[in-house]
């Protein structure tokens, strides 16, 4: 399936809030559920999950993420069934 992830930057290496234009980005996931797409843009971005990736019905996710730019949520929601070729 295909995921959007909206990424919203919390707070930057020194714990200090993040209000910039650089504050929300929407980037697209293919991934086999919503935890999984959580976990592959992780892993793409050299970040950690932090905590339990928070799932809801109809292939929703939330979770929190670290890494060397600060801190992050990723609010994860089904595109389409599969990304265009």
């Amino acid at each position: 399936m295909r995921f959007t992830i909206e990424q919203r930057h919390l707070t930057d290496v020194a714990g200090k809030p993040v209000a910039d234009d650089r504050a929300l980005t929407f980037h697209t996931c293919e991934a086999t559920d919503a935890d999984d797409a959580v976990r592959l843009f992780a892993r793409d971005h050299s970040a950690e999950v932090i905590g339990n990736v928070l799932r809801f019905p109809g292939f929703q996710a939330i979770a929190t993420m670290r890494s060397t730019d600060g801190v992050f949520t990723l609010q994860v929601a089904p595109a389409s069934q599969q990304m265009v070729r």
